[in-house]
């Protein structure tokens, strides 16, 4: 396969993945449960030590069962099944399921408040949602069906999800069209809610280009291990840690435990990873712990999610003995632009650079007028839409106006909200963001919905968002709070605000950093003027 060129052989997935008569489930596991049976598929490892592996047989197997429990609850074709739940078995059974029925996977993650899950699933329209024990409390009474992992006995309403393992098997794949969606992923921005992503059952086109092309995957290599620590309740874990190593038919890493840099390392040699992907928090973590060299098998190293520190990755060539390479996407869009591993495409890393654009997708950087700016000055990051074969971004979910924002005006590109400069040689360079999202520990933050849950306490009046730079995350989240009249600051309402949007926000999501002022700066037309709160 190295010799083919690349081009033909995007064009071989898409004409794949794009068929009028396909489901995403027999990708992922049915064709592989066929010719490989007994080859791993999903590794789990627990907090505590436990290590299972299950078969793409085995996948196959409980998949059939979960699918015919979900069709007894009525779930049919093009609906929505959620899922609010950790790394682990359930969630990669509820996902696979729910494509094995031609369903929509709609993700939640598990640092997600009770409004946030309330938002996602009420605008979703999800039939289903699939949770456990320590999440059951977000989820809100509608009219959806509860499954819970390990029910307890008050919630005697909620369907059991081991009821569902004892199903009977709906051992068919519904047919779907490539153009159908297999996920809804909600995605966060500064001016409004948050937007539904719908990817569609070709997308994995994009996803396959990206595993082969980005990770080193076009050859694989015999024993080759595949762990992105990523969360699989945003996009780079989704994508990439559990449809793109099941799509290739490669063996991929759960680990439920909390991140540790030791324990990282102990089990990067003890399940003899070759190819680990992490965002750049979990890198500088590890730098941080001062751990020595160390004796892995590891071949190929990744960065996503925000801009990668140079000596970070001067620090894992002293320790591994080989460099981290950045790559830049999006969950619009996948991964797009990167340092890519692939021999073919591997060309000198420049410090701070974020990359190359991948075959199948042409990058650009243009004006406030959507014309191409000269090589070497800032602009808008965008994609060429037409000159992309491997962008397969429809729109946001029922949201034309918000879509139409993303476009230039005659749809030529598309508008990543972030700006870059572009070198002679084609290398981008991330400059910043364009839209003011936040970008802490990998996780995309929407000052609005920080700012949203901030206002609905008592005490606040008015209150701006803004990242400022964080040496472990990355960015942090700061808020600039205006206090209702008979409210005085003190560390004490300083601690309740963290609180507040931490348990109903996310866990992720909550300012780190509070100031207490008397006004906010703003423009003559009442727009709160971010670029002056970040001088302060």
């Amino acid at each position: 396969m190295v010799s083919v060129d690349p081009q033909q052989l995007i064009q071989s997935w898409i004409a794949e993945y794009g068929r009028e008569d396909v489901n995403a489930g027999w990708f992922l596991v049915g064709r592989h449960a066929l010719t490989k049976p007994e080859h791993g598929a999903f590794h789990l490892v627990t907090a505590s030590g436990e290590d299972t592996t299950y078969t793409f047989a085995m996948l196959d197997e409980m998949t059939a069962r979960i699918a015919g429990g979900l069709r007894d609850l009525g779930v049919e074709a093009g609906d929505r099944v959620a899922a609010l739940l950790p790394k682990g078995l359930p969630l990669a059974l509820t996902a696979l399921a729910a494509w094995r029925l031609g369903a929509i996977y709609v993700p939640l993650f598990t640092a997600f408040g009770s409004e946030a899950v309330s938002y996602r699933l009420t605008d979703s329209q999800a039939r289903v949602v699939v949770t456990d024990q320590a999440n059951r409390h977000k989820v809100p009474e509608g009219n959806r069906a509860v499954v819970v992992v390990e029910p307890s006995p008050q919630q005697s309403q909620d369907q059991s999800f081991e009821a569902l393992l004892r199903a009977s098997s709906f051992r068919t794949w519904t047919a779907r069209k490539g153009s159908d969606a297999m996920i809804l992923l909600y995605t966060s921005g500064t001016t409004g809610q948050p937007k539904g992503v719908v990817v569609p059952i070709w997308a994995l086109a994009a996803f396959e280009a990206y595993m082969r092309f980005g990770l080193d995957l076009l050859d694989l290599q015999e024993g080759d291990r595949f762990w992105n620590m990523a969360d699989p309740g945003w996009a780079y874990g989704l994508y990439f840690g559990l449809v793109g190593p099941l799509l290739l038919g490669q063996e991929t890493l759960a680990y439920q435990g909390p991140f540790d840099p030791e324990q990282t390392m102990q089990l990067l040699k003890q399940h003899r990873i070759t190819n680990f992907a992490a965002a750049p928090t979990a890198f500088r973590a590890m730098r941080a712990s001062d751990l020595g060299p160390q004796d892995t098998v590891l071949r190929v190293l990744s960065s996503a999610g925000e801009p990668l520190n140079p000596e970070v990755s001067t620090w894992a060539e002293e320790v591994f003995g080989i460099p981290i390479f950045d790559h830049y996407g999006q969950t619009e869009l996948g991964m797009v632009i990167n340092n890519h591993h692939m021999s073919a495409l591997r060309q000198e890393v420049l410090p701070g650079s974020m990359g190359v654009a991948m075959p199948g997708i042409k990058a650009a950087v243009v004006d406030d007028d959507g014309q191409e700016v000269p090589r070497g000055c800032v602009g808008h990051l965008a994609i060429d839409v037409k000159a992309s074969p491997l962008f397969w971004l429809s729109g946001y979910y029922r949201a034309p106006e918000r879509t139409q924002e993303r476009f230039t005006a005659d749809r030529h590109y598309y508008l990543t909200g972030d700006d870059a400069n572009q070198d002679i040689k084609g290398n981008f360079f991330f400059s910043g963001r364009s839209d003011d999202i936040i970008l802490s520990a990998g996780y995309r933050i929407g000052p609005f919905e920080v700012e949203n849950m901030l206002m609905t306490h008592k005490a606040v009046a008015e209150c701006a968002v803004i990242g400022v730079p964080d040496a472990l995350r990355g960015e942090s989240v700061k808020a600039f709070v205006v206090l209702r009249d008979s409210y005085q600051p003190s560390s004490e309402l300083e601690k309740e605000l963290k609180e507040w949007v931490r348990q109903r926000l996310a866990k992720t999501a909550y300012p780190r950093e509070i100031d207490f002022v008397a006004v906010l700066p703003k423009t003559p037309s009442g727009k709160v003027q971010r670029f002056r709160l970040r001088s302060r």
